[in-house]
């Protein structure tokens, strides 16, 4: 059969068919506004110089394991730079041991922590939380810190370290460069370019 007698056949078995009336989707021709789910996201989203404490939630957090293995990837971090910060390979600047603080004594001080270090240009660092097999619900500071830092758009990646620096009770956590580190690098490539 050919294309001609196809179509002809189609426009056939099609002649008895009316277009249906659109009656059902609203224009949207006016400027896009965000929901407020996406504005919260956006609040929540904040970086470490502009941080308040509040946005970090102390109501609710996605409950883990005390043992369990936590691991999370930013978009746009390399899988190499990943994989080197979970086998330990990154030179560890600083740390912050939050066993005894409570809650909110511990976000407070992981902020002041995180912002400092992004200051000195430290880009690696341990966060000791502890496993909490013994805190009610189990390992509730563990399960608060993992889900602060997703929160903190500074942090790139995170990941339980080794045994011998803390295991499934501490995290490697990995920083972006400050926005000055940031413009030097950018000014040194320039230089030497030109």
């Amino acid at each position: 059969m050919s294309d001609k007698n196809e179509f002809e056949l189609f426009r056939e078995m099609m002649s008895d068919v009316a277009p249906i009336e659109q009656d059902t989707v609203e224009d949207q021709a006016g400027p896009h506004s965000p929901t407020e789910a996406q504005l919260a996201r956006q609040y929540a989203a904040q970086r470490l110089a502009h941080s308040d404490p509040e946005y970090l939630s102390l109501d609710y957090a996605t409950m883990v394991k005390p043992d369990d293995v936590m691991a999370y990837k930013r978009d746009g971090v390399q899988d190499g730079v990943f994989r080197k910060l979970r086998l330990g390979k990154y030179d560890i600047n600083a740390r912050l041991d939050l066993h005894k603080m409570s809650l909110e004594k511990a976000r407070d001080e992981i902020l002041r922590f995180l912002k400092q270090c992004q200051r000195m240009d430290v880009r690696t660092v341990i966060i000791v939380h502890g496993k909490g097999e013994r805190s009610n619900p189990p390992a509730m500071m563990k399960s608060y810190v993992c889900q602060w830092l997703q929160q903190i758009s500074d942090v790139l990646c995170f990941h339980s370290a080794l045994r011998h620096q803390g295991g499934s009770g501490a995290l490697y956590v990995m920083l972006k460069k400050s926005q000055e580190k940031k413009l030097e690098t950018r000014e040194r490539h320039l230089s030497h370019r030109a």
